[in-house]
């Protein structure tokens, strides 16, 4: 049985918030003990403002993240904060059926407060130093919720491209908010050009602002074959009289051939992308 949250809202909290309204959380995990722990379904959906920060919580370092967190939280949260990240340091292994810190991501929305959430979830992931193993345990037992933050996590815990099994699964749905996590800084590293460009069709087909996809200046300079796709969307829509997405011409100008190639990625930062607290954000 789930409880109801208790921790009111912060004010101002919209600069730490998701990107867009999401579709509602899948069921919790069943049979663990979890279900005493969980947030109530689709709590965080209704209570967060949208805001693109698609591909900040990637991008910000866990150490800076937790600073910026625990400046918001209020005493209460604070400290749950702290002990839940101490718990998954000292413990990151499962001790039964599941483990200590995946109990205590499942209770951060009503902890730290939904729009919190899913940065103390980022930090508890990255405090229990989850796998690609614990991460994928995470991503396909836990709520969309979850999810998301399992997603902003990979570009701070999986060199590889061993997890682009759940960014590919992200893109599958139509969940804006989990899209907008799933184009961060580890899908800007690890997807391939053809997976890429239909991750920007899909922002633009489901009206996620291309703001969340990271990298976007870079992969799509010069890109003729995205320049073509484009275009093919554009056509299609005139046709049907709808319109023309407004990013998408926007996209459409980053792959004129003639543009100016945007600066390597030491001296760009993360320009076009806000921090948890309304600051420039940092690669991670």
């Amino acid at each position: 049985m789930t409880h109801p949250r208790t921790t009111p809202a912060t004010p101002g909290a919209e600069t730490m918030g998701p990107a867009t309204p999401a579709t509602g959380d899948a069921p919790a995990r069943a049979g663990t003990g979890r279900e005493a722990n969980a947030d109530p379904p689709d709590a965080e959906s209704r209570q967060v403002a949208p805001d693109a920060q698609g591909t900040a919580l990637g991008r910000t370092p866990p150490a800076e993240l937790r600073g910026r967190l625990t400046a918001r939280l209020d005493a209460a949260a604070r400290a749950w904060l702290h002990r839940a990240l101490d718990e998954a340091t000292d413990h990151p292994g499962t001790h039964g059926p599941i483990s200590v810190w995946e109990l205590r991501i499942a209770e951060a929305g009503r902890r730290c407060g939904p729009e919190y959430a899913d940065a103390a979830r980022v930090l508890i992931l990255h405090a229990a130093r989850a796998d690609t193993d614990a991460l994928t345990r995470v991503y396909f037992q836990g709520t969309a919720a979850e999810r998301r933050a399992v997603l902003h996590a990979l570009p701070h815990l999986v060199p590889g491209p061993q997890a682009l099994p759940l960014v590919e699964d992200a893109l599958r749905t139509n969940d804006t908010r989990l899209l907008a996590a799933a184009v961060g800084p580890y899908a800007a590293r690890h997807l391939d050009a053809h997976q890429w460009r239909h991750a920007v069709l899909k922002c633009l087909f489901t009206g996620v602002s291309v703001d969340t996809v990271a990298d976007l200046d870079r992969r799509a300079h010069r890109d003729a074959e995205l320049a073509r796709m484009l275009g093919d969307y554009a056509a299609e829509r005139t046709a049907a009289g709808r319109p023309v997405p407004e990013d998408l011409h926007r996209v459409l100008t980053l792959t004129d051939p003639t543009a100016t190639p945007p600066a390597p990625a030491a001296e760009r930062g993360t320009r076009g992308t806000r921090g948890t607290d309304g600051t420039d954000g940092k690669e991670s």
